[in-house]
């Protein structure tokens, strides 16, 4: 008895020195279909989108260009590949905007960004980061899409 009592101490003391504590709320098979690792937690591609070197003042290449980008938004939603996107107020840095996608790598993100038309055509320059954030993000969108009113 004596010796059972000091081994389920030793398994505490383990336990509490080992700083692991498991999540009871834990939901693997939601984890898997996140891609999330064992702290919940994943890699994506943070962009700042920056004013890019076409300085056209054609307004009509520019309106067509910007139309394609909010319609290339919306497409890149659905395909469950943009997590995160919005503009920037006017600043000094000349960020125009920013996304999160969901991708791993630069890579994959420089091929997905040039089926944006204002990336494409230089009206937009992005500047890209692997950023590693909650796997949960993705599960935003379906909130988000039920609280606007009138779309942009």
């Amino acid at each position: 008895m004596k010796t059972v009592l000091i081994f389920t101490i030793f398994i505490f003391i383990l336990t509490l020195l080992s700083g692991q504590i498991t999540n009871p709320n834990y939901d693997s098979i939601r984890a898997k279909k996140l891609g999330a690792d064992d702290y919940g937690m994943k890699k994506y591609v943070f962009v700042i989108l920056k004013t890019g070197d076409n300085k056209t003042t054609d307004k009509s290449f520019i309106d067509s260009c910007f139309a394609g980008h909010i319609k290339n938004i919306g497409k890149l939603v659905e395909l469950n590949q943009l997590i995160v996107a919005g503009p920037f107020v006017k600043n000094e840095n000349d960020f125009r905007g920013l996304f999160i996608l969901n991708l791993a790598s630069i890579e994959d993100a420089k091929k997905l960004l040039m089926t944006d038309p204002a990336i494409k055509s230089n009206l937009l320059l992005p500047e890209m980061y692997i950023w590693y954030g909650s796997a949960a993000l993705p599960e935003y969108l379906d909130a988000s899409d039920k609280i606007w009113k009138i779309n942009p």
